[in-house]
């Protein structure tokens, strides 16, 4: 019997480069040991902020073994084995539960846009291959697939999916899904900007970028509402939170120039953690004016720089 899914906060765990490209799979234990420090409830190694479109499907499967072996079983792994071909998502998908994997966070298929009904047969034939739970994850713009409501529904209904990770800027999403299914299927506020919102609607759990920057500050947030029902001690900590939020997705709110959300996810964890890194060009370092802006928001989080 395949565990249940996660509640709670999950960080997916970044990806250490060297400046030429290659990994530095000796500086993620450290990663991963910084990350269970702050008290997440689970970990996605090879989501977005593992950047796995920069890997080679060899390499994905190394950065997940690695990953799994610095966690060690103390808390759910919830492995990221997207890729456009559903050959392909299958071998990651059956790598992944043989490796150790406890879930399966699955983006659909992207850049050609297949159709709402393919896309579903896309998973079906992943679920068919392995017997571990699929958290689908969902993102529309980058993938250009809306699985709506009822289609989501339906694959939960056929025991397809176990739960969904909704990266959508409209809150109602995760409320609409809750709802279809009574509570039933797990949804996780996926998107930093809805957080709040998703959380208050019952979502079980939040994968983003907060909760794998800062996750013990991430955690208050959603044990406030999610386990004490506090709102007011939960606005306070989204008052605290909200900058880092505006800052760090600044170019997708603006829908243009601005910071880019993984420039600001990685620059924070060299700031007070263990180094990571930097991204994979194209995207680039964060600017000397944000850095300055991401080092007080942390002091004010009570994370200092180091």
């Amino acid at each position: 019997m395949a565990k249940p899914l996660f509640r709670g906060v999950c960080a997916s765990t970044v990806t250490p480069f060297n400046s030429d490209g290659s990994l530095r799979l000796d500086l993620l234990p450290a990663h991963v040991e910084w990350i269970l420090s702050e008290g997440v409830s689970a970990i996605s190694p090879l989501g977005s902020s593992g950047e796995f479109c920069a890997l080679e499907i060899e390499d994905r499967k190394r950065v997940l073994e690695a990953a799994l072996a610095a966690c060690n079983g103390r808390v759910p792994v919830v492995a990221g084995t997207h890729c456009y071909s559903t050959k392909h998502t299958v071998e990651l998908s059956k790598h992944a539960e043989r490796a150790g994997a406890d879930a399966l966070l699955i983006v659909p298929p992207y850049y050609m846009a297949p159709t709402p009904s393919q896309a579903m047969d896309h998973y079906r034939r992943i679920a068919e291959a392995i017997s571990i739970p699929i958290v689908l994850y969902h993102n529309i713009p980058l993938t250009a697939i809306d699985l709506k409501t009822e289609h989501l529904v339906k694959l939960f209904e056929e025991k397809v999916i176990a739960g969904v990770k909704m990266s959508n800027p409209e809150p109602d999403r995760i409320c609409q899904l809750l709802q279809a299914t009574r509570g039933e299927l797990v949804v996780y506020a996926g998107l930093d900007t809805v957080a709040f919102e998703g959380l208050c609607h019952g979502a079980h759990g939040w994968i983003s970028g907060i909760p794998s920057i800062v996750p013990r500050a991430a955690r208050e947030l959603y044990e406030a509402i999610a386990v004490n029902g506090d709102l007011q001690r939960a606005r306070a900590q989204w008052n605290r939170l909200a900058p880092l939020m505006r800052l760090q997705f600044s170019s997708y709110l603006n829908q243009g120039e601005g910071s880019h959300w993984f420039s600001v996810m990685k620059a924070t964890l060299n700031l007070i953690g263990p180094p990571v890194g930097d991204p994979v060009p194209p995207v680039l370092p964060l600017s000397g004016s944000a850095r300055k802006e991401l080092g007080k928001i942390l002091s004010d989080l009570g994370y200092p720089s180091k």
